[in-house]
């Protein structure tokens, strides 16, 4: 029998494994753009050209990676890749999302640290850093855009933004106080919280079969029942703490890869608002607590995560990438297996895995044991007065992360330095091409980096 009753005569056959293998990897290797565009390319491709799933069951699947922290757009592949093959089908889509994304990191990080120094490689860098900064500023305004309906949010955003850059407060209380906040506006004032937006909704094509439809039964294997639930999270806790254990034995607490370990679960479970939220709270520890790498190198791996296919928040890979490289104890240990000259090489492609398999495992576990549970409701999920709170602070948290940008691109000595002004009027250029003139992020940070080049060629 198929896991799924036999479609409308109508309708598309359902397809094989492979044939949903190639499309996922496919999609890992083109999914350009953010979230938002790598949404709008599945939507188009699986509900529109495809037909392997309906307009509803689509953006009810979105609706919960929506409230999940983590990358809601690797997330829904997941969930449909679970949704048309079971568990393996979910783990391949969520897997072959992020895997070309991983490799090429990978490969451009060691390109940045090998040869970075190199006057046209230093000169396209500089010239992306003041693109970079435009572009947080710019996922600032378009959220705030989104989410700012109200006075309340515009004071939950300006407090979250003086809490950060004044108060020095961490990410996770502005999290948490977000979140109570938008407890007691939704419990005394739900209007201020409630939902409105989102990601809109799109007609309904149900005059349309496709595969998995609006009243497609859940196959067995897709029914949520408790023991199956059980079962589940014992073994995503053997999958966490396995290598975790495995790391505290090999280098203790204070080693950099269990450092690496903790750091970014912690992480992984505090992205709501997507990776522009959780930039900021990497970016203070790996800067400022751990010294993985500087306020420079974390806009140069933002720039190309923006510039390279995949979730964005697998600008992770890079941090660890540079921050195994730089390590003077994992190369002194590496050096002793592979030799002195691949040392560095193998600290930071090991730490690029291993952060990449603790930021994604918590991604994996939240579709696979709640899929079931969301599916039998078949409701529409709605953002909580907390989530609209948090989202609402994420704008200030972001809008900090430009102000903290901005400061190292345009004052490179100190902001009682000179000014740089070639970046200053770069970042100026950029954001206005950006926000006024809504040109793509691709076109503007390759533009950047070819005038930043040719800035440093020309010995400016």
């Amino acid at each position: 029998m198929p896991d799924h009753p036999l479609p409308a005569a109508d309708a598309p056959p359902h397809p094989s494994l492979g044939e949903a293998l190639r499309y996922w990897l496919r999609l890992g290797c083109i999914s350009f753009g953010g979230p938002a565009g790598q949404i709008a390319l599945m939507h188009e491709e699986l509900v529109r050209r495809r037909r392997w799933i309906s307009e509803r069951r689509f953006l009810h699947a979105l609706n919960y990676c929506m409230v999940l922290p983590g990358p809601e757009a690797q997330q829904l592949a997941t969930y449909i890749g679970w949704l048309l093959h079971g568990t393996a089908g979910g783990i391949a889509a969520g897997a072959l999302f992020v895997l070309p994304s991983l490799l090429l990191l990978i490969g451009l990080s060691w390109v940045y640290m090998a040869f970075g120094q190199l006057d046209w490689v230093a000169g396209l860098f500089y010239g992306v850093k003041p693109a970079v900064t435009a572009l947080v500023a710019q996922a600032a305004w378009r959220i705030g855009q989104r989410t700012l309906r109200n006075a309340w949010l515009w004071g939950l955003a300006g407090l979250a933004f003086v809490g950060l850059a004044l108060l020095q407060l961490p990410f996770p209380a502005i999290v948490v106080g977000a979140g109570a906040a938008g407890w007691a506006l939704g419990r005394w004032r739900p209007a201020l919280v409630g939902a409105g937006g989102g990601h809109g909704s799109v007609k309904d094509e149900a005059h349309r079969p496709t595969v998995i439809d609006d009243h497609s039964p859940l196959p067995e294997r897709a029914r949520f029942r408790w023991p199956r639930l059980a079962r589940q999270l014992a073994l995503a806790l053997v999958l966490w703490v396995l290598p975790f254990g495995l790391l505290w034995a090999w280098q203790g607490a204070s080693g950099p890869y269990t450092q690496m370990a903790w750091f970014f679960t912690k992480a992984a479970l505090l992205t709501f608002g997507g990776a522009y939220a959780v930039l900021p709270y990497v970016t203070q520890a790996a800067v400022t607590q751990f010294r993985w790498l500087s306020p420079g190198q974390v806009m140069d791996g933002l720039a190309l995560g923006e510039s390279t296919p995949g979730p964005l928040i697998m600008v992770v890979a890079f941090v660890a990438f540079v921050g195994g490289w730089q390590s003077e104890a994992l190369q002194a240990g590496w050096a002793a297996v592979v030799g002195q000259e691949w040392a560095a090489l193998a600290a930071g492609t090991v730490a690029a895995l291993l952060v990449t398999w603790f930021t994604f495992l918590p991604s994996f576990v939240f579709i696979l044991t709640g899929a079931p549970l969301v599916e039998a409701t078949h409701q529409d999920l709605r953002i909580t007065g907390p989530l609209t709170a948090i989202t609402a602070a994420v704008v200030g948290v972001i809008l900090n992360l430009a102000l903290f940008f901005a400061v190292h691109v345009i004052w490179p000595q100190g902001v009682a330095g000179v000014v740089d002004a070639a970046a200053l009027l770069l970042t100026v250029a950029a954001g206005l091409a950006l926000i006024r003139f809504k040109r793509g992020v691709l076109e503007v940070v390759g533009l950047c980096a070819i005038l930043g080049m040719v800035w440093r060629l020309l010995g400016a």
